[in-house]
Parts: structure tokens; C-alpha cells; sequence
């Protein structure tokens, strides 16, 4: 646990902020960096167009369920944070068996939607020659569904707790294994048959199992989780603390998936322009995805600062870190927007060098290298109102800026303006900077107010 700087050690409290995110920057990076690989290998396969454009849709629904997932459970990282900084570490542990119920739970749903997937992708109008593969894909992943439910687990008590190295370990081991398994599966090695997309849906879900089993271990055997005591008891369901947890975990899963299905609602309707747009949509995202890896860990270890100063009652320090990570990601950001800008034709040939794919790819990515600031900006704002626990008004928020605005502009500039998949972009782009300004404006007034929660 670290200590709060004082408010004009800038550079403290900047290194420490790192020293959070780091690990959890290159964890998260060799996780999507399974994701790039994923995309990369499919980019090789005969039919290349269709086996990108049904890997990025079933992708996209994959994602919008493990966001739901992933934003309920993530209600534990901020209360065992405030917890961690209260110092009250067996009751950390006692919240977070808890949320194992809560994690049990999610599989159920999750599960029905890949394993119906044919007819969740046929209901929402995606290209009929895309809906097989992308449905294999999806049937293939849903062996790994139980793992990441109960991966996310124990990935946010451990943030929670201020060890974050529990991200990167696991991640990295995840993304080493990744590329044998798809190598194995995909292409048809070792005397196995080529599975395409679907082998590569059961390489992900072989890697599943192994990072959750990993990191099971490594939490039962580290040192530093022993105050909090997680696994001294089996508890029953405790209806009053598990209220509580789904109190503060429905907002953010509304939030999170909220954002991340307005990027999965603009993949699907891309996918309705055919397999060309799909594809070059998959290379722009898939790269903007990976530069997000760096926002999205300052944004979950603003959460973990500013929760930490909450317990102890340090409110001007818990508004003073949320500022120095707002000012992080300006920086980051600028760095990665001028990087897509001048270099886009370098990075759609990591994917494709498709003669057809490639220019509109490169097209999109100018579009991704302006939405760099919005999306980096509201998810590290999002993060430090986590850290309070301040949910419910940003779920509206979101609400707003992604479904009411920017999926429908995003509409309506591709089919009506006939724009094409640029007009998505676009249309993502009004919506991540509106809810930028509205998350930011949020948290520089209540933290201001020095809120307790």
C-alpha cells in the first residue's frame, strides 16, 4: 500500500500512480495482445476476409458479455481498496467470498449467449456469410466462459489490495501459450486438422483455465494476501453484503458495458456492409483496443489511489491523485494519437496486406487516432469516481453518450448519409467525447466537495 503524496509532490505521485498501472498496463497488454495475435494468424488464413470479418464479430459479442461480467464483479476493487485502506483486511477477504456467488452466477447467462450464438448473430442482421464462422468461434470459446468469470475475481480483489502484479502475471503466461495453441489449432499441426477461427476460440479457452488456475495459485501462496485471509472459510450466501456489492457493481456493469457494446452495436452494423468493411473495422479497433490497454490500467489504478485515501479519510489526496492521472492520460494520449496519425499504413501490415482491406483500414485509423483523447480521458475519470464510489449518475451518463448519442449518429451518418463505416467512427467519437466531459466535470465537482462514501 502506498502512502498519499502531499499536494505538491507531483513527481510522487505520478510514479506512484505508474507503479500501480505498470504492471497492470503490461498485463493487460499481453492479454489483448491474445486478441492481436488472434487477429493477426486469422489475417493468414485462405479465406482471409471472412475469417477476419467472423472472428471480429463473434469477438464483439464475446466482449459485450464478458463486459457485463467484468463490470459487476469489479464492484469488489474499489470496496476492498477503501477496505485495504481502513486496514481492515479480513473483512476485504470476507466481501470478496461474497462476490464469488455473484461471479458463479454471471457463467449462466453467459453461456446460454455462446452457445446460442447462431441465433443471437441471425437476430441482429449480421451478413449470412459471416454467421457460421463467427458462431463457431463463439461455440469454441464457451469452454473458457467459468475460468474468466472467476478469473475477474480474483484479478480485482488482488488490484483491490494495491498487488497488481497479479494482472501481468497471469497475462503474460496467457499471451506465451496463446500462440502455440492457435498455431496448433488453427492451422492443423501436429496431426490435428485445421480449425480456423474455431480452433482459435479453443486455444483462448484452453488459456482460460490455465491463467485462472495460475492466478488461484498464486493468491493462495503469496505472501502478501495472507492478512486478508480470502480462503479460511466457506461462507454462505450473506443476502445483505451481496446486495450491497450488486448495489455498487450493477452501475458499473451498466457503464462498462454500456461503453463496450456501443463499440460491439458498430461492429455488428458494419458487419451488415459486408465482409471488406468488417475486416478493415477489425485491423482499426483492434489496434485503438490495444493502445487502450494503457488508459484503461491508469483508469483501474486511479481507482485503487483514490479508494485507498477514502478509507483513510484523506479526501484532498483522494481528489489530488484523481487529478494527476487525468493529466497522465492527456500525455499518453497525445503520444498514441500522433503515432496512429503519422504511421497508419505500418500498422494495417502487422494484419493484411490485402490490397482491398488495407486503404480502408488506413482510412479508419485516422479516425482512431482523434478518438485517442475522449476514450482515454473518460475512462480514467470513470475510474477515480469508482474509487469513491460514485456509480449511478456516471451509468446514466454513459447511457446517454454511448446509446443515445453515439450509436444513433453512428447510424445515421453509415446508412442514411451513406458515409460507410467512417461514419461509425464518427459516431463514436461524439459519443466518447461527450462522456468524457460529462464523467470529468463530474468528479472535479464532487471531489472537490471532499465526498465520503
Amino acid at each position: 500500500m502506498f502512502s498519499i503524496a502531499t499536494p505538491r509532490d507531483h513527481p510522487a505521485e505520478i510514479r506512484r500512480t505508474l507503479q500501480l498501472a505498470a504492471p497492470i498496463v503490461i498485463g493487460q497488454v499481453a492479454v489483448f495482445s491474445m486478441n492481436f495475435v488472434d487477429t493477426v494468424m486469422a489475417g493468414r488464413l485462405p479465406d482471409k476476409e471472412l475469417a477476419l470479418a467472423g472472428l471480429g464479430t463473434g469477438s464483439a459479442i464475446f466482449s459485450a458479455m464478458m463486459l457485463l461480467a467484468l463490470g459487476t464483479i469489479m464492484a469488489i476493487q474499489p470496496i476492498v481498496a477503501q477496505l485495504d485502506g481502513a486496514e481492515k483486511f479480513r473483512e476485504a477477504g470476507q466481501q470478496t467470498r461474497q462476490a464469488f456467488y455473484i461471479a458463479a452466477f454471471l457463467i449462466i447467462p453467459f453461456l446460454l449467449v455462446t452457445s446460442f450464438s447462431t441465433e443471437v448473430l441471425i437476430w441482429t442482421g449480421v451478413d449470412s456469410q459471416i454467421v457460421p464462422v463467427a458462431a463457431g468461434y463463439l461455440k469454441a470459446l464457451a469452454w473458457g466462459v467459468p475460468a474468466i468469470c472467476l478469473l475477474l475475481l480474483l484479478r480485482f480483489f488482488s488490484e483491490g489490495t494495491g498487488h497488481t502484479r497479479t494482472t501481468m502475471v497471469y497475462g503474460m503466461a496467457g499471451a506465451a501459450l496463446n500462440i502455440p495453441l492457435n498455431y496448433i489449432l488453427m492451422y492443423g499441426k501436429l496431426g490435428l486438422p485445421a480449425l480456423g477461427t474455431v480452433g482459435c476460440g479453443y486455444a483462448t479457452a484452453i488459456v482460460l483455465w490455465v491463467q485462472f488456475l495460475m492466478t488461484l495459485g498464486y493468491v493462495l501462496l503469496h505472501r502478501h494476501f495472507r492478512p486478508y485471509q480470502l480462503f479460511e472459510r466457506f461462507e454462505a450466501p450473506r443476502w445483505q453484503d451481496i446486495f450491497g456489492l450488486l448495489k455498487l457493481g450493477i452501475p458499473i456493469a451498466v457503464t462498462v458495458t454500456v461503453e463496450g457494446t456501443m463499440f460491439v452495436g458498430a461492429a455488428l452494423l458494419i458487419a451488415r456492409l459486408g465482409p471488406v468493411p468488417s475486416a478493415a473495422h477489425l485491423i482499426a479497433i483492434n489496434f485503438s483496443a490495444l493502445i487502450f490497454m494503457v488508459p484503461l490500467a491508469l483508469g483501474g489504478s486511479l481507482t485503487i489511489r483514490v479508494g485507498n485515501a477514502i478509507g483513510r479519510k484523506d479526501y484532498a489526496g483522494a481528489r489530488y491523485a484523481g487529478l494527476i492521472g487525468l493529466g497522465v492520460v492527456l500525455v499518453f494520449e497525445t503520444l498514441s494519437a500522433s503515432f496512429i496519425f503519422l504511421f497508419p499504413e505500418w500498422i494495417v501490415l502487422l494484419y493484411t496486406d490485402d490490397p482491398i482491406v488495407s486503404p480502408l483500414a488506413v482510412s479508419l485509423l485516422l479516425y482512431a487516432a482523434i478518438f485517442q483523447y475522449p476514450d482515454g480521458l473518460q475512462i480514467c475519470a470513470s475510474g477515480a469516481l469508482r474509487g469513491m464510489k460514485d456509480t449511478r449518475l456516471p451509468m446514466l451518463y454513459s447511457v446517454l453518450s454511448f446509446w443515445l448519442v453515439g450509436l444513433p449518429v453512428g447510424y445515421f451518418l453509415t446508412f442514411h448519409q451513406a458515409m460507410g463505416p467512417a461514419g461509425m467512427w464518427m459516431g463514436l467519437i461524439t459519443g466518447l467525447t461527450l462522456g468524457a466531459a460529462l464523467m470529468s466535470v463530474r468528479y472535479l465537482r464532487i471531489s472537490r466537495h471532499g465526498i465520503a462514501t
